[in-house]
């Protein structure tokens, strides 16, 4: 889909701070994180909610959901994490899209209001991928 932010990402004609590729999915760091080092997992195609998912994307995108998840305890310090996904209601981008944010007992993220942080620049966010990115191939 070309008008697509998130297409546009996949297709690498918008930058973002990768964290990962596979066939199926792609995990980018979220530009207006709860904390750093929330990671969004969206399907290579264009699927619009998690209605519209194909059985045969379930396992490879929740997989890898729980993939980051994991990964996110040894990148950051995090004691666990939150992971969500929207349907339409609160879906900034129409594209399926799996959030994975590091959590620590009192990080002040209560119920569903979610506040919001900014990296300090570019080079901090490209910082935040690359440990992510050194977690994930620690496995």
């Amino acid at each position: 889909m070309t008008d697509c932010l998130f297409c546009k990402i996949i297709a690498g004609t918008t930058p973002a701070h990768l964290v990962l590729e596979t066939p199926e999915v792609v995990g980018f760091l979220d530009i207006r994180p709860v904390f750093k080092g929330h990671t969004l997992i969206v399907p290579r195609e264009h699927i619009a909610t998690m209605v519209e998912l194909p059985d045969e994307l379930t396992v490879p995108l929740f997989g890898t959901a729980r993939s980051v998840a994991a990964a996110v305890r040894n990148a950051f310090g995090a004691q666990g994490s939150f992971v969500a996904v929207n349907n339409v209601v609160s879906q900034s981008v129409p594209h399926l899209h799996v959030h994975v944010v590091p959590r620590t007992k009192g990080d002040g993220l209560r119920g569903f209001f979610w506040p919001r942080t900014k990296y300090a620049d570019d080079t901090e966010a490209a910082e935040y991928a690359d440990k992510l990115r050194g977690a994930l191939a620690e496995g």
